[in-house]
C-alpha cells in the first residue's frame, strides 16, 4: 500500500506541477465548487495509479489542482465509499496520497441526513465531533493509536465561524454519526442515534477524518442536510432528491469554503 501511495503521488505531482497544502473533499453534488478554481488541472480518478474510481451518481471523480481566494489547492471531487465494497484501506486512499502531495490542511464536506430538528433542508453544519457506527476503522491492523480528542480543529472551526459571520451565512454545528450504508436507517435506527447524542447522519466521512489525524493534518468537516432522517418527515429517502438539495444549496456552501480558503494562513 505504501508503494501505491508513492507511485500514486509522483503520477499526480507529474501532472499538477504545484505544491499545494490545503485539499478538499466534495461530496454527493457539491462538485460545483470545482468549477472555480482558477488555473486548473484535472486528473481523472481512473487516469491515477491504483486509485479507487468511484460508482456513485453525484460524485464526478477528479482530483483539482489550481488557484481558488488566491490558494494553491488539490480539490478530490467526489470519494469512495465503505458500502461500495471497498476496503477502509481504499477509502482513505486519497488523503493518504493528499498527505503525500504535501496537504496539510485538509477541508472534508458530505451531504448528510439531519436527525436533529432544529435543522432543515439546506443548512450548512459544521462537523464539531463524530460517531463512528460503520464497525471498521482505517487505521485497523497497525499499532496507532491516535488521539481523536480534537479530530476536528478548533482553529478551523473558529475561523469558519468568523467567514460565515462576515458572509452573513448562517452557519450550525453538530456532532455527525457515520454508518456503513448503503441502505438508508430504519427509523428506530434514528431514534437510538438521537439519544446518543447525533445531529446528523452519513455514510462518508470518519474514515477519511480518522486517516487525516493520523498523518498530521488540520481538520474542517461541513456537511450540508439534504433531508430529514428516516421517520421525521414521512417521505421516503430518494439518493436523487440528495443531490439536487446539495446542488441548491451550492451559493452559500461554495461562499463559505471559499471564504474559509482565502483565511488561511
Amino acid at each position: 500500500m505504501i508503494e501505491w501511495i508513492q507511485e500514486a503521488a509522483a503520477g499526480l505531482k507529474r501532472r499538477i506541477h504545484t505544491q499545494p497544502e490545503i485539499g478538499i473533499m466534495l461530496g454527493s453534488g457539491l462538485e460545483v465548487l470545482a468549477d472555480e478554481v482558477q488555473d486548473a488541472v484535472c486528473v481523472r480518478f481512473e487516469d491515477i495509479p491504483h486509485f479507487p474510481v468511484s460508482s456513485v451518481v453525484g460524485h464526478r471523480g477528479e482530483l483539482i489542482a489550481g488557484n481558488l481566494g488566491g490558494k494553491d489547492l488539490l480539490i478530490c471531487s467526489g470519494r469512495v465509499h465503505y458500502y461500495e465494497g471497498y476496503s477502509m484501506q481504499e477509502v482513505v486512499f486519497p488523503v493518504r496520497v493528499m498527505a503525500a502531495c504535501g496537504i496539510k490542511t485538509f477541508i472534508v464536506t458530505n451531504a448528510c441526513g439531519a436527525l436533529n430538528e432544529s435543522l432543515k433542508r439546506g443548512d450548512i453544519v459544521m462537523i464539531c465531533d463524530h460517531i463512528n457506527l460503520m464497525g471498521d476503522n482505517p487505521l485497523k491492523g497497525s499499532s496507532d493509536f491516535v488521539d481523536l480528542t480534537e479530530a476536528y480543529s478548533s482553529r478551523l472551526r473558529k475561523l469558519a465561524l468568523a467567514t460565515a459571520d462576515k458572509l452573513g451565512i448562517c452557519l450550525q454545528s453538530g456532532v455527525y454519526i457515520a454508518i456503513s450504508g448503503p441502505a438508508y436507517e430504519t427509523p428506530a435506527e434514528i431514534r437510538a442515534y438521537r439519544i446518543m447524542g447525533a445531529d446528523m447522519v452519513g455514510m462518508s466521512t470518519v474514515p477519511e477524518v480518522i486517516m487525516a489525524n493520523r498523518l498530521g493534518m488540520q481538520v474542517l468537516g461541513l456537511s450540508v442536510v439534504t433531508n430529514m432522517a428516516a421517520g421525521m418527515s414521512g417521505k421516503p429517502l430518494c439518493h436523487q432528491e440528495v443531490i439536487e438539495i446539495a446542488k441548491n444549496s451550492s451559493p452559500q456552501f461554495r461562499a463559505l469554503l471559499k471564504g474559509v480558503v482565502k483565511a488561511l494562513n
